[in-house]
């Protein structure tokens, strides 16, 4: 089975568990409009490619860390779209879930997809204790506070003036992809810290091109608002180096991730997903600029 079916198949059956009979219905289906239909699927994509680089032997436990990485991004999501965030209306071209069930049911469906994450977890992992462990340590510390998804969340809440761009961008994207590459690691009975700077990297990346997309891509293009970064106030790479500048540190930290990648047997496979990745996530204007200059 592919890796996006095989995610596919465990984000079902994780919502599935959610959403059994004698649960309030309307949070059933708020989370899965959070999950499904789905987004590029990178951060467990890039868990399972991971262990398949270590020898995955467990492939029950490597869904399962798969599909929690995802449902953690998925409820960060969530909550960045809230009225006290973004206040975005529009999430992958339709409406974001505090517009389609409400502000307080969207609150509640991405508490309850960060709780499910664990809960995945735990069922996917619960045969190989040594395993477990590791892996809730990992996925655990890139979800709260001081360096969590959570905490880079607050930094949007602090003054522009005290924020540092780049632990901002490590906290808010980076950490996630960090963990989804040592989760994979661990999944398959490997360490993982070798793994943390190729996600690191490769999750600034991510960031600095969001930002790139939030100054220069339509909102179409994005399925989501453009222009939230200065409208908000909010740090950006694009805001701190200007498009072009942006445009040059993404190609940086895209070159540093492709060297990061440990001595494997699936380096190569993990480089040229790193490449298309970033090649994918470029705006089509800027990119057509590109051809043309070229």
């Amino acid at each position: 089975m592919d890796a996006v079916s095989r995610i596919e198949r465990a984000l079902s059956a994780a919502l599935s568990h959610a959403g059994k009979a004698g649960g309030p219905p309307r949070l059933g289906k708020a989370m899965e409009h959070a999950v499904f239909p789905r987004g590029a699927r990178v951060r467990p994509r890039l868990c399972l490619a991971v262990a398949a680089a270590c020898g995955e032997d467990d492939p029950a436990a490597a869904d399962a860390a798969a599909a929690a990485i995802e449902l953690l991004h998925c409820a960060s999501l969530v909550h960045d779209d809230l009225p006290c965030f973004d206040n975005a209306d529009v999430r992958r071209g339709r409406p974001s879930v505090h517009r389609a069930f409400g502000e307080p049911l969207a609150v509640l469906a991405g508490d309850a997809l960060i709780v499910l994450a664990f809960q995945t977890i735990a069922r996917g992992a619960g045969a190989a204790p040594r395993r477990l462990g590791p892996l809730l340590e990992v996925v655990g510390a890139a979800v709260g506070a001081p360096a969590g998804i959570a905490a880079g969340q607050a930094w949007e809440c602090e003054p522009p003036e005290t924020v540092d761009l780049g632990h901002y961008q490590r906290s808010k994207t980076g950490i996630l992809f960090a963990a989804a590459a040592m989760a994979g690691a661990v999944s398959a009975g490997a360490e993982g810290g070798p793994w943390r700077l190729l996600g690191e990297r490769l999750g600034e990346a991510y960031q600095v091109a969001d930002d790139i997309r939030d100054a220069a891509a339509e909102p179409e293009e994005m399925g989501k608002p453009a222009g939230r970064d200065v409208a908000l106030g909010r740090p950006s790479a694009a805001t701190s180096y200007g498009v072009s500048g942006a445009v040059t540190r993404l190609e940086a930290l895209a070159a540093e991730a492709m060297a990061a990648v440990p001595p494997c047997r699936g380096a190569a496979e993990l480089r040229g997903l790193i490449r298309s990745e970033a090649k994918r996530l470029m705006p089509a204007s800027l990119a057509a600029r590109a051809v043309a200059a070229a």
